[in-house]
């Protein structure tokens, strides 16, 4: 886990400063410049873009996971492997560019009454869509090479202070909405132009036919297994893009909205392991290609734990105060069980964390296929019934549980097929000391009537997190029950007391 800390720590940092500007932009001026609606059409067509580009990228993006160790070769100018995907991903934007335009009469008989606004700006998908397909593209292969720093600092950071300051431009009147976003999407190309040219100057990319040189028995290797990937990948896109079709469709964009919000707010949760999984990607190909499952086995276990931590602490850190939280934005006021439902679904999804990227890079690659079909089909019939009659709770209700489902039957796979389990033994320790731990807390909110005594909004926020900490993140941490999270603040902080000692 060396390699996957040392990088997970600087991404989560870089990550951490985009996730405050990120807020910053989402949840402050956002809400403050813009309606619902409007909020809810930047969403969506973000949403909509994101699947265009995962359908675009034709399977590309994920054969850097799986391959590139094996092409790896400056000498030989990688044999071509990324100009290969380059030509693969720009077949894609013409072909679903097309499909697009040809698909507008759909989108004006499903959208017109309920949601007007996204017919008007509908285009919008396509541009931003070809950004985001060629970032992934630059960022997977930059994945394989061990870079990860970079493209993560250029959309986590450096994109979203350009999105405040052009935010900050429509506060005071110099932008309207509508240049607002015709900006927002031309600065979604600087950090894949940026990355397009650092890979040139880095040798990774030959602009010469004659560069590829990928043997025919890998090409059909490639192929067959970027195939299978490309579908599996689509899953959780294809779930959050139903989520906001559906809703927009049946409840308009203002409720989109509010959905949309809620997952921001999950994201927050979300962010720190997805560093450890962008790192721990590249690790899994090697040691199936070093057939290293005992290796395997541990880093599996070992994310599997963190994962749950930190699922567990990002959960309470926003839901024990979420009714103040709320109270600065009423009007988003109806996603709080949204929230608590989609959170369900994700912390067994960051627990289970790695089981796709092993199950993707693995022979066995094809079967992850029917799992992929059982959550698309799942969340999709439980919509149909559910969204027309409980809205936005109903969405997240079909769609927590359909992650549950999924990441419990594919773990079970992993098991029967590759002995491979994220079970640890003081993982039920840890499961235990969070029962035990939200029985009193609301037991001494109950008592209280919700710290009553306490006026102020902002202090009773901060008292609320006061008691996560004393009540769950101590004892943690004096139990030991996450040995490698508390270990690694153990050595952070002793190594703070040895400069400090030093100094």
């Amino acid at each position: 886990m060396g390699i996957v800390q040392k990088d997970a720590i600087r991404t989560s940092v870089i990550s951490f400063v985009g996730l405050i500007l990120g807020y910053f932009n989402k949840a402050v001026l956002f809400v403050l410049l813009f309606s619902s609606a409007q909020v809810g059409l930047v969403n969506l067509i973000m949403n909509v873009a994101l699947l265009f580009a995962q359908f675009a990228n034709l399977g590309s993006i994920y054969s850097s996971w799986r391959f590139f160790p094996f092409f790896r070769n400056q000498a030989k100018k990688h044999f071509g492997f990324l100009l290969t995907n380059v030509l693969i991903v720009i077949l894609g934007v013409i072909i679903f560019t097309l499909i697009i335009i040809f698909s507008k009469e759909f989108i004006v008989l499903n959208y017109s009454e309920k949601s007007n606004l996204f017919v008007d700006y509908y285009y919008a998908v396509i541009p931003l869509g070809i950004s985001i397909v060629f970032f992934q593209l630059f960022e997977n292969h930059m994945r394989g090479m061990h870079e990860n720093v970079l493209p993560v600092f250029l959309q986590d950071v450096f994109l979203r202070i350009c999105t405040t300051l052009i935010l900050l431009a429509t506060l005071f009147n110099w932008i309207n909405f509508f240049q607002f976003f015709v900006l927002y999407i031309v600065l979604h190309f600087i950090a894949p132009v940026y990355l397009l040219f650092h890979l040139i100057h880095k040798g990774e990319l030959h602009f010469s036919l004659k560069a590829i040189q990928i043997p025919k028995r890998f090409q059909r290797i490639i192929l067959s297994y970027s195939s299978f990937s490309y579908v599996n990948s689509l899953a959780a896109l294809v779930v959050v893009s139903m989520d906001s079709l559906m809703i927009a469709k049946y409840n308009g964009l203002a409720e989109t909205g509010v959905y949309t919000q809620m997952l921001l707010l999950i994201s927050a949760v979300l962010f720190p392991y997805r560093s450890v999984i962008r790192v721990s990607s590249p690790l899994i190909s090697k040691q199936w290609k070093d057939r290293n499952k005992k290796g395997m086995a541990e880093l599996y276990q070992k994310s599997s734990s963190i994962g749950l931590i930190l699922g567990l602490l990002g959960f309470l850190f926003i839901w024990l105060p979420i009714h103040e939280l709320f109270s600065f934005v009423p009007a988003y006021a109806s996603g709080i069980h949204v929230f608590l439902f989609l959170m369900i679904g994700r912390i067994v999804d960051m627990y289970y964390g790695l089981n796709g990227i092993i199950l993707s890079t693995s022979k066995k690659y094809k079967a992850d296929f029917a799992f992929t079909l059982l959550l698309i089909i799942g969340v999709y019939v439980f919509n149909l019934y559910l969204i027309p009659k409980y809205g936005i709770l109903g969405a997240s209700i079909s769609t927590g549980f359909a992650y549950v489902l999924y990441n419990v039957l594919r773990g079970w796979y992993l098991f029967r097929v590759f002995h491979l389990s994220p079970f640890q033994g003081q993982q039920l320790k840890l499961l235990f000391t969070f029962g035990v731990f939200l029985i009193f807390y609301y037991l001494i909110i109950h008592l209280t009537m919700n710290l009553s005594f306490i006026h102020s909004v902002l202090f009773k926020m901060c008292a609320k997190e006061f008691l996560l900490l004393i009540g769950f993140i101590l004892p943690v941490y004096w139990l030991n029950l996450e040995p490698e999270s508390v270990g690694f603040v153990k050595n952070w902080i002793g190594k703070r007391k040895k400069l400090n000692t030093n100094a």
